[in-house]
């Protein structure tokens, strides 16, 4: 629905991808688990700033974007080009609400 936008990979607190879409034009080192989980990580340190926590992570590569959204338990993160709308991307986070809720929903059954 965004111009740009290659992937949305909804992780695990770990970084452990539990959905993940993703078009043709995503980078191969976009799926690699290290990216997802130093994504995940950097959520939970900043959480430990002492300013609440926070509730998004943009970071601008040279050619991509990666936008971490924090939805304890679960990040969403949206890998972009370097130069889509960010702000349009950050505004899909509404129309996750209810898939989101559901998927957390269905982790805390198992």
């Amino acid at each position: 629905m965004v111009d740009g936008l290659h992937a949305i990979i909804i992780t695990d607190r770990d970084g452990v991808p539990v959905l993940k879409v993703a078009d043709e034009h995503l980078p191969h080192a976009a799926m690699q688990p290290r990216l997802l989980a130093t994504a995940a990580m950097a959520v939970e340190q900043a959480n430990k700033l002492g300013v609440s926590n926070n509730k998004n992570i943009i970071t601008v590569y040279k050619n991509h974007q990666l936008i971490s959204i924090n939805r304890q338990p679960l990040i969403v993160n949206m890998i972009a080009n370097a130069n889509a709308n960010t702000g349009l991307i950050l505004s899909l986070e509404a129309d996750m609400q209810e898939p989101l809720d559901d998927i957390c929903a269905a982790l805390e059954l198992h």
